[in-house]
């Protein structure tokens, strides 16, 4: 019996080779392990064995069933696998992979961090998890100030949140650098908002620039500078009064609306100007935070946002786009 199995083995393995399709498989599995198959007609005779012989045969009737099982099923995933390339031309010149590309708000960042770099500032950072105090506190927005009801904050608790403006980075180095700061600071900042123009997570550049006799003339032509370098000299700018806890006086600046050319249209709200940052020289009451003597510098901030400015520079009227991951999008600005 044991000559019979090797001898069904090798006939077994011969014709396996011999199969050209996935169809061929199943009426060789019934020529050799169905009812009336060859092994089975084997193991038929095990009852005429001596018994001590019956447990050897057994595992080798066994080992041999196991192994045409297999046989068969690499064979037919074998047949299945090169039946997918039959009538494939490999002449035929293949499809190029489409280019990634850097995303767009990456490149307006770049660019921005470019502009101010050739003004003389230098990049920081800071943690996007931040504590009440620094974010809040030290930048004069202590507990129950209702400018916090405008940062719709997300809380891990009561003293830990995620950051709502990079303006925590300005305290950050003025506590650890000392003096003079000229510093821009961009990151991601989150805030309970989304809309057409608003997101939870977006982007924000913060600056700051610290030193004996900073004024709000060097405010002004950092910036009118820095906006012409973007938009081109011949935007029209304004600075326009505002209000902000650690800045005073503050200040809003505002382009000639891009779309209309100051005539007047949607989404201008037809005033003819797009408000594009907000400024102002820094509250003496900021520097007590940090240790430095209100009497003996002053310093101005700004902070803008990036998908903002990405926004009016591209006429892209919907924030969500940039989040959308939708490649026709996104493929416009590789």
């Amino acid at each position: 019996m044991e000559k019979q199995l090797e001898e069904l083995k090798q006939t077994f393995s011969e014709e396996l080779l011999l199969l050209h399709s996935p169809d061929d498989i199943e009426p060789m599995r019934v020529k050799y392990l169905g009812r009336k198959g060859a092994l089975t007609s084997i193991l038929r005779l095990m009852g005429s064995l001596d018994p001590k012989d019956r447990p050897r045969m057994g595992s080798l009737s066994n080992a041999l069933k196991v192994y045409m099982e297999e046989a068969l099923a690499d064979k037919l995933e074998g047949l299945r696998r090169g039946s997918v390339f039959k009538g494939i031309d490999v002449t035929l010149p293949g499809r190029a992979p489409s280019k990634g590309c850097v995303h767009i708000i990456n490149q307006v960042v770049s660019e921005l961090e470019e502009i101010f770099l050739s003004l003389g500032f230098n990049i920081a950072s800071g943690p996007e998890v931040e504590d009440d105090y620094h974010n809040f506190e030290a930048l004069n927005i202590p507990e129950h100030h209702p400018a916090r009801d405008m940062q719709d904050t997300f809380y891990f608790s009561n003293d830990v949140l995620l950051r709502t403006h990079t303006s925590p980075v300005q305290i950050r180095v003025m506590e650890k650098s000392g003096l003079p700061v000229r510093i821009i600071a961009p990151g991601k900042v989150y805030r309970c908002d989304s809309d057409v123009s608003h997101t939870p997570m977006f982007h924000q550049i913060e600056g700051l620039w610290v030193e004996k006799g900073i004024t709000f003339r060097h405010l002004k032509g950092v910036l009118y500078e820095f906006i012409h370098t973007l938009f081109g000299h011949d935007i029209p700018l304004r600075l326009r009064p505002s209000f902000f806890p650690f800045t005073e006086p503050s200040a809003e600046v505002d382009m000639g609306c891009i779309i209309c050319k100051g005539k007047g249209c949607r989404v201008c709200k037809n005033s003819g100007w797009l408000e594009i940052l907000g400024c102002g020289m820094v509250d003496p009451e900021v520097y007590t935070y940090v240790d430095i003597d209100p009497g003996s510098v002053t310093g101005f901030a700004f902070g803008l946002g990036v998908e903002r400015v990405a926004m009016l520079k591209y006429g892209i009227d919907d924030i969500r786009m940039f989040f959308d991951n939708d490649l026709r999008f996104l493929r416009q600005f590789s």
